[in-house]
């Protein structure tokens, strides 16, 4: 017992030693954070210039090319768009306009949803109620669309389709803006036991129905469960728009939980893959708005709408992840990595989701070179697309350079990666980690983030988290980490909407997730031993 002991105080001994922190480096770096910080500058330019940015759109290029051009001005090395592909058919928006003509004229607030086709000027159509009970339940989406197609069949040439039920507007009693308790981080911080992520059976995975259960589910998948959900999903809804379409719909309007107060917010109508036809036009309608149409057809007073929707499209495209480095010294053949996914949805700019995140990522490598810190490793900044159509940048990259997570056939390269930082939670501070299972990293993640915890970093949890790029890493073994933010108004405002801007993102948040990841990354990188790893998953059935 005794000579166990021993063995264990050394092994905590050796521990401590290698990840103590440097305060000198990390006093720099809050400085460099704080007073000469270009986090917002960046962002700016991401958003209000450059967004939104829908992965395979001339705007996302675009966007890229210009944060090319400023990581390159920094002194990042082998900057470059690494291609991954096919992604599908770009799709943007040139112009809409979406009107109640009769019985009263009336400017509607609505947003068209991605890969819907366009409408070669402006039409007019009869509203027609036609209630399809969506579900993120495939199976229970399947079955409603059998008794949709029955018994709408030959009733909707020339209407404007309501796919909805008038929305309840009950007042919210929850705030908008929402900041972590002390007493919920420590909640977080205790440990559940292992929780593996798991795969999705299209014929055996029961789907919750709840909302509030949603967010859970999705987040327990692994990156084939994603993959297989999102193809599901989506195909489903793709096949709904090709029966509307080929029944003669004039347009289609949704409502979303989200959209209301004025607010809209909009992801994607159908497949974005080329082969796939794009649905009639469609659009997601304010939820004030609609009701008002739900009400008039209800009353026997068909209102008329006239809608407009000019787009512009180009079939079968790549996308690409933006790289950069920064070379490391005695092991620059071993590699640290930060990211954050670089494409957003079309309703808003882009800013919290993940303006934000690729902000922010872009600030840790300027701060890095800026001070001109020796870095044994090289750090690597990767920015995604295609995280919105399921994490399929990251997985795509992944595949090429470490693993595929269905084969586990290890490349050279996985064995000289040391760990992957993931940002993508909205525009809040860090609030510590999720560190997955991996119990080897919490005594370092405590040690690395202690000098941060007068700034509100306090939390280093075992949990798992979902739904952000991280789990490409993970699902082949590599640690891949995502920090804790702040939720603010991410999910009661801005996430997928025209709120997504540039103002809901709050300065001081991103300069101090700046200054946290960069001191993490550095401590990464000059560490003695790689980061320590999980034992290799199998491969994926």
């Amino acid at each position: 017992m005794l000579l166990r002991l021993a063995v264990c105080g050394l092994a905590l001994l050796s521990l401590s030693a290698q990840d103590r922190v440097d305060l000198q480096v990390v006093q720099q770096i809050k400085a460099e954070a704080y007073e000469r910080s270009k986090v917002m500058e960046t962002l700016a330019g991401l958003t209000d210039r450059y967004g939104p940015r829908l992965t395979g759109s001339p705007e996302a290029r675009e966007a890229a090319d210009w944060a090319s051009k400023r990581l390159i001005s920094w002194g990042v090395q082998n900057v470059h768009l690494e291609k991954w592909g096919p992604f599908g058919r770009a799709w943007s928006v040139e112009q809409y306009a979406v009107e109640m003509v009769e019985p009263r004229y009336a400017l509607l607030t609505a947003m068209p949803l991605a890969w819907s086709g366009g409408t070669n000027g402006a039409v007019t159509g009869e509203v027609i109620q036609a209630v399809f009970r969506d579900s993120y339940n495939p199976k229970k989406m399947a079955e409603e669309l059998a008794k949709f197609k029955e018994k709408y069949k030959g009733k909707l040439r020339g209407k404007v389709v309501l796919l909805n039920p008038v929305q309840d507007l009950s007042p919210s009693t929850q705030g908008l803006v929402k900041r972590y308790t002390d007493a919920e981080l420590a909640d977080m911080a205790k440990a559940v036991g292992p929780t593996a992520k798991v795969g999705y059976d299209p014929a055996k995975t029961e789907v919750p129905e709840e909302p509030e259960k949603l967010g859970p589910f999705f987040n327990s998948l692994n990156v084939k469960g994603i993959e297989t959900f999102i193809a599901q999903l989506y195909g489903l809804r793709g096949e709904r728009a090709k029966f509307l379409k080929d029944e003669g719909a004039v347009a289609v309007f949704t409502a979303d939980g989200r959209a209301r107060d004025g607010r809209t917010a909009a992801e994607q109508a159908g497949r974005q893959e080329a082969e796939f036809p794009m649905g009639p036009p469609s659009f997601v309608v304010t939820a004030e708005h609609y009701n008002r149409l739900v009400r008039l057809a209800e009353s026997g007073t068909a209102p008329k709408v006239r809608v407009m929707l000019k787009v512009k499209t180009e079939e079968k495209v790549d996308s690409f992840n933006l790289v950069g480095e920064l070379p490391g010294g005695a092991k620059k053949d071993e590699l640290v990595m930060v990211g954050a996914h670089f494409d957003s949805w079309h309703a808003g700019t882009g800013a919290t989701d993940n303006g934000a995140g690729s902000a922010v990522m872009m600030e840790v490598v300027r701060i890095l070179k800026s001070l001109n810190l020796k870095l044994d490793r090289t750090v690597r900044l990767v920015l995604w697309t295609g995280e919105e159509q399921g994490l399929l940048g990251s997985i795509a990259y992944v595949k090429e350079h470490f693993a595929d997570p269905k084969t586990m056939q290890l490349t050279s390269e996985h064995g000289r990666m040391s760990g992957y930082f993931n940002l993508d939670n909205g525009a809040g501070k860090i609030r510590g980690v999720y560190v997955e299972n991996n119990d080897a990293m919490k005594p370092v993640f405590e040690q690395w983030l202690a000098p941060f915890r007068d700034m509100g970093v306090s939390t280093v949890t075992l949990r798992t988290t979902g739904g952000t790029d991280h789990l490409a890493f993970d699902a082949v073994g590599l640690p891949g980490f995502q920090f804790i933010q702040d939720p603010l108004d991410y999910g009661s405002v801005t996430h997928h909407g025209n709120m997504d801007v540039y103002d809901h993102v709050p300065a001081d948040d991103l300069k101090q997730a700046s200054a946290v990841i960069a001191s993490v990354v550095y401590h990464a990188a000059t560490r003695a031993e790689m980061l320590p790893r999980k034992a290799l998953p199998k491969p994926a059935e």
